[in-house]
Parts: structure tokens; sequence; C-alpha cells
């Protein structure tokens, strides 16, 4: 169970906002209406309630920061240094006194002004003392200002630290930048790391988990470390160097032996040798990654004198019986992430030696004697030479026979083509599950041509009977369903003959290509005429078309040359009555004609021919203009209600808040809106 969790910390607001909170609740949750004809015990008492409420407040809100951020003298060492390390904890020290003391601060000035108030002999004296109070709070909850966004800073970052319980099971994972330590936490654990070929991809602690022999264990993916002196390192580096001195861990020292991440081996053992005192008293083994790249026996001969004494060093970590160690297992191990070689068997070595250490450590604890006092293991002694085998009555040695028996596997499908020479070699009888009168026809073979006859057209007796019933109701069918206009080939000229297949052929045609447009019709857009590229639709097509049906295209084709005029750019022209085709009923300009008769003849064509919106169109589907008229006022009077209400559709179920509950709530002077 982790101990420390700092994702439930409250959050620590600005100075201005913390002034607005506390200010506000104080208008809120006091009286706000008095009046100087009041006694003035009661003037003083009101007052003397919003300095002491004030005062109230701003001590819990600061109290709730102080006990909420961890003292770092009493928590984890781990977490002690790694808030050392991440904040300087002078820096974090310093501003959480700042809070204490703006604490004790702000108690002082209530309790100044409270005695001040008690003496207090006018509205007018009791109030400015109460401005004072609070002004004077206020400045000083301003002065921390720059102490609380620092310590807001601080817990959000504390938010983002993994949970890790430095008393659990832990395996601790360190070496070089880029030798793969984020890889073999990626592969044991459902961590997801981010792994990339450059050095210093992991900047902090990431956590893992897995489990062995049922048992949960912590995996901790640490920064890479550097060879060079402790004053010169970074904060990340000292991330792990905190978590190396503090966590009781298995430690795996990973080893590139390929030098594919820029160090060699020399310099990856001076680091291993520079940091050893902080791996006393913990398993620790040697892991040769890459081997993939490069086995660890195909290494120069100085490198493996170096891996051999850093396996040395190691041996010593091993606790055995006297403090000595007692074999070399699973001190020096090899693997590959990328091909996973051995990944298994260096978490379950580094996991084995934790467990050992810690029973081992336990039972040498003193507590451990208190519990053995409690057990007693009773070891069975022989009395004498004599053999004496386990006694088994005869009727339970056959009813377990039986049982047996009864319990014979039955023979599948699957045993017999496993007996039979496997799969492609065995094919599975369907016959032997045929019903039959006689058991030796199942495999009888069934000819399917005999004497040039089909056998199964002679298997049903009267079958021709009813093959010739089956023609006698088709031609009847046929007769019933033959078309009057039908016409008989043979009773027709040889030219009529040719015409008719002609006819029929075209029909056929004309059949196939609206089947085909029909079946497309969904899937196919509408193009426009003037995308038209294969000129299908074209006015002499049209012309030879009504022209072989017998039309004059003449008309057609004008008004479809009219029509696709562009009107841009052309005057507007006086339209002709429809009578007035010959040019009769025009208007001589030369005649002394009235001008409010020339105006009125001369409406422009689209107002000549508007209409009524009652008037019905064709493809409306209204019946007649009064039942259009008794639509359209069935629509109006349906979105009377949604335009009153501002509603932008049917949909729009929007509930304004037209008393929002922050402008108010509370209690308000009958003068300025202002809260204070």
């Amino acid at each position: 169970m982790v101990q420390y969790n700092f994702k439930k910390m409250t959050v620590v607001p600005c100075g201005k906002d913390f002034i607005d909170i506390i200010l506000s609740r104080t208008q809120r949750q006091t009286p706000t209406v008095v009046h100087k004809g009041y006694a003035i015990n009661r003037l003083r008492q009101f007052y003397m309630r919003k300095v002491k409420y004030t005062q109230t407040n701003f001590h819990e809100k600061l109290s709730t920061i102080i006990d909420e951020f961890p003292r770092l003298d009493d928590i984890h060492p781990f977490y002690g240094d790694l808030l050392h390390v991440l904040y300087n904890k002078d820096h974090y020290k310093l501003a959480l006194g700042q809070i204490n003391t703006a604490r004790n601060l702000v108690s002082k000035i209530a309790k100044d002004y409270v005695k001040l108030l008690k003496y207090g002999d006018s509205l007018y004296r009791c109030k400015s003392l109460k401005v004072a109070a609070l002004g004077r709070m206020c400045t000083v909850i301003k002065r921390i200002g720059p102490s609380l966004a620092y310590l807001e800073q601080i817990r959000q970052h504390m938010a983002r630290l993994p949970s890790i319980d430095p008393n659990t099971r832990t395996i601790l994972i360190c070496g070089y930048p880029n030798v793969g330590k984020s890889s073999f936490i990626n592969k044991i654990t459902r961590a997801d790391v981010d792994v990339q070929p450059y050095a210093f991809t992991t900047k902090s602690l990431f956590v893992g988990h897995t489990d062995y022999k049922y048992l949960r264990y912590q995996v901790i993916d640490t920064p890479g470390i550097l060879d060079r002196p402790f004053e010169d390192r970074n904060i990340i580096e000292m991330c792990s160097i905190t978590a190396l001195a503090h966590l009781r861990a298995a430690v795996l020292f990973f080893l590139d032996i390929s030098g594919s991440c820029g160090y060699s081996i020399a310099q990856q053992a001076a680091l291993f040798h520079s940091i050893k005192s902080l791996f006393m008293n913990k398993p620790l083994i040697i892991v040769c990654n890459k081997t993939d790249l490069q086995p660890l026996e195909g290494i120069s001969e100085e490198d493996m004198k170096l891996v051999t004494e850093m396996k040395a060093e190691a041996m010593k970590t091993v606790i055995g019986q006297g403090g000595e160690a007692t074999n070399d297992d699973g001190v020096l191990l090899t693997m590959s992430t990328l091909t996973e070689e051995g990944v298994i068997s260096v978490k379950n070595a580094a996991c084995e030696r934790l467990l050992n250490q810690r029973v081992e450590l336990k039972m040498k604890s003193k507590k451990i004697n208190d519990c053995l006092n409690r057990f007693h293991v009773a070891m069975p002694k022989p009395r004498d030479q004599k053999e004496r085998p386990p006694c088994i009555p005869h009727a339970v040695l056959e009813a377990k026979a039986k049982q047996a028996a009864e319990k014979k596997k039955r023979t599948t499908e699957k045993d017999l083509e496993n007996e039979n020479g496997g799969a492609g070699v065995y094919s599975a009888s369907l016959k032997k599950n045929y019903i039959l009168a006689n058991d030796e026809w199942k495999e009888d073979i069934m000819p399917e041509i005999l004497d040039g006859h089909n056998v199964f057209d002679f298997v049903d007796p009267d079958i021709l009977n009813r093959l010739e019933e089956l023609d006698r109701e088709e031609g009847y069918t046929q007769a019933e369903e033959t078309d009057d206009f039908e016409m008989d080939g043979m009773e027709l000229t040889p030219e009529e003959q040719k015409a008719l297949a002609e006819i029929r052929q075209k029909k056929s045609l004309l059949i196939q290509q609206h089947r085909i447009k029909k079946s497309t019709a969904e899937s196919r857009p509408t193009v426009p005429r003037k995308f038209d590229k294969d000129r299908e639709f074209t006015s002499k097509r049209m012309g030879r078309q009504l022209s072989a049906l017998g039309i004059d295209p003449a008309m057609a084709i004008n008004r479809a040359r009219s029509r696709s005029v562009s009107r841009r750019g052309r005057k507007r022209e006086r339209s002709l009555d429809k009578g007035d085709t010959d040019g009769a009923g025009v208007v001589d300009m030369d005649v002394d004609t009235p001008k409010k008769k020339l105006h009125v003849m001369s409406r422009p064509h689209s107002r000549s021919r508007s209409r009524p919106p009652t008037d019905v169109v064709p493809g409306e589907g209204f019946k007649d203009s009064s039942q259009k008229s008794k639509a359209l006022d069935k629509a109006r009077k349906s979105v009377k209600n949604r335009n009153k209400n501002a509603r932008r559709g049917e949909a729009d179920r929007v509930i304004p808040n037209l008393k929002p509950k922050h402008l108010f709530s509370g209690k308000r002077s009958n003068g300025k809106t202002q809260r204070r």
C-alpha cells in the first residue's frame, strides 16, 4: 500500500484569489444590514463578528496548506531527498515558514482590532475599525503571494510524481544513458516509457509493476548516470542517485557490451566503481544487454577482465551463510531486449534474489523469535526397522478398477486420423453412419451411370409420368399468360419478321439500359449539362428523335436555345402579351399616349406574372388555395412560441440562467451592488 499520495493535496490559490474567496465568504455568511439607530453594543458585536469570521477563514485555509504539504523531516528519507533535489528544501521550508508567519499575523491583527472594537463609540468608528482590520489582513496575504505561487507550482509537480512505496519489494534499474533500461521495463511491466535512440530520453523516475510467485514487485526505471564528480551531476542524475541511496531494492546495473550507446565498457566500468558504495546490502546483478549485436564471448580480453572485476564486486552483495558468497548464479546475466532473449530470466533472477534477501533479513530480526515460540513442528521418528506398507481394502481396489474401465476413452475421428497416417492421408468415411437394412451394404459403391443411363433418373418408378404432367402444366400456364397482342413469327411476311426482330432487339436493349441505370442510380451523381463531356444531351439529338416520331422540332429547339442564352448584361425589355405574337399589340411610341398609361403598360415581366402566396403551384401537394392558406397559418402559429422564446429551432432546448447564483445569492444593501 502506498503511504505517500501527493495527488490529493488541495489547490493553493494565488494572493488575489485567496483574498476574494475569504472576503466573499465573509460577505455571504455574516449579516449585512445595520442601522445607526441600533444600540452601541449591537453595533460592536456586528463588526466584531465580521472580523472574527474573516480571521477564522484565513486561519483554516492557511492551516490546510501547512498541514497538507509534507514535512521533509517526517517523511521517508527517499522522498525527503527527492524533494530536496527537485525543489531545494531551503526554499521549500522558507515558503511554508512564511505561510505560518502570515497565519500568526492574521490572528494577532484580529485579536488587536477586536479589543479596539469593544471601545467603539459610533457606527462610523466601528466600521472604520472593521475596514482597517480586513485591510491589514489582506495586506499580509498579498505579501505572501510569491510564496503561495511557489507552493502551487510545487503541488502541481508533486502531483505528477510516480507513486513509489519505499517499503515494498522493489527492482531498481540503473546504468549509463541509452543502454536499454526503458526497453527492459516496457517488456516486463505494463509501463509505457518513451524509448528513443539518443541519451537522456528518460528524465525522471518511472514506475511499473510485475508479478513473480504471486507477489507484486515494483520496478523503477531511473534516468541515465554519467561518470563525473558528485557536485557536477544535474537534477536528472540526482534522481537516480537518490533512489539508489534510499530504496531497499534489487539493483540491475545495465551494461551495453556492444558500445552502441556511445560509451565504452571501460567508461561503464568506471561508473560502476564510482557508485558501488550505493550498492551495499542490496542484491546486485550485472546485466549485459544488446547481445544480439555483440555476444559476451566475442568481446576483447581487456573488456572481459573489466566485466569479471564487476562480477567480483557484485558477488560481495550476495548474502549467504556467515556473510560470504555461496554461488555466482544470477550475478552476471546476458539478454537482448530487441529479441527478448533472456529478459524473463533476468526478471526472475532479480525477484528471486530480492525475495531471499528479505526472508533472511526477517529471519535474523528480533521479531522472529517471538513468532517461532508460537510454532511447534512435529517430526515423526521410526520406532523400529519393520516395513509397514499402506493397506488398501480389496473392495476399494475393485471399485477403482471398475471405475477406470468405465472411464475408458471413446475412440474419436481424431484418434482414427492419428492412427491411420494423420491429416492428408486418412479420409473419414461418411457411410459408416448410414441406416440400412444390412450393415454390409454401407461400403457398397453406388454407380452413377449404368448402361448409358443416369441411375438417379430411375430411382423413382413414376418419374416419367410426373415429367409428362409437369410439361402439360407448363404448357397450360404459358397459354394462359400469352398476350393477345403477341404475334407469332410464322404468320408474318419476311419483311415484317425482320422489322419485328429489330423492334424486339431494341426493346431488350432499352430494358437492359434501364436496369443498369436503375441499379446505379443511387451511386451515380447528377452531372450538370455543362459537364456533359460526351455531348449526349444536345439539341441536334433532340431534333432527330422528335423528327423520328413525326413531330416538328423547330419550336422546341428555339425555346431551348432562347433559355440557354446568358442574361448577364442584357437590357430589360418589355414583354409582349400572350396574344400579341405578331406584333399587333406593340405600343407605338410615335402616338401621343398619356404618360400614366405608358407607365402602366411598361411594368416588368416578372412583376406582371407574380402570384399571391396562396396560389397553388403544381407539385406543392395542395388541393386548392384554401388548403394552402390553412397550412401557412398553421406553420406561422407553430413557430410563434419558438420565436417568442428566441429559439434557434425545434431542437433548441437551452434553459437560460436568468439569475446566476454568484450574482444574486447572499444579502445586499439598498445602494450599490458592490460586495465590499
